[in-house]
């Protein structure tokens, strides 16, 4: 009986450590997650800075499915930091956009910038110049896929002068 009363005190005193530890690691959770609110939760690897002739700011494309003849669609991640685009361009079977965290802007040519978040999914149409990439003070982590490959990949334009990234309408 006295040791079925010492277990049940060591059990208590053990939950209520326990249950104050995860208080504390869940305090500490929310507090880092107001001090870097503008942070992004990475989804896959940052990669390398993109090339200075295709994106304007520190972008980092990091691709996640090749191009084959078999599935003729590739896929990758972009990490733009604030202010990062990328230039114009087209593909020649379009692009979807999966936005898996921060804010950004989107635009097709002739049309107003969209602003995308976290959850948002885009549609690129085949051969339609657009732009994309992070809001001014919000980065943008994106999924891109592009299909049917043996069409072609992108065709690079110019770059997205500051006056049309700060053209939000």
């Amino acid at each position: 009986m006295l040791e079925m009363k010492i277990l049940a005190i060591v059990t208590v005193t053990v939950l209520l450590f326990m249950g104050q530890s995860c208080n504390t690691k869940t305090e500490a959770k929310q507090e880092n997650m107001k001090t870097n609110e503008n942070e992004l939760n990475a989804i896959f690897p940052k990669g390398e800075k993109g090339s200075e002739e295709w994106f304007t700011g520190n972008a980092y494309p990091t691709s996640l499915v090749e191009a084959d003849s078999i599935l003729t669609t590739v896929a990758g991640n972009v990490y733009f930091e604030p202010g990062a685009r990328s230039n114009w361009h087209t593909h020649p079977s379009g692009q979807i956009l999966i936005i898996t965290d921060g804010i950004g802007y989107h635009q097709i040519e002739g049309q107003p910038i969209e602003i995308i978040k976290k959850g948002d999914v885009v549609k690129c149409p085949p051969n339609v110049r657009h732009w994309h990439g992070a809001s001014h003070d919000v980065g943008l982590q994106q999924l891109y896929v592009i299909p049917n490959t043996e069409k072609g990949i992108v065709a690079w334009k110019e770059a997205v002068t500051d006056e049309e990234y700060s053209n939000l309408k």
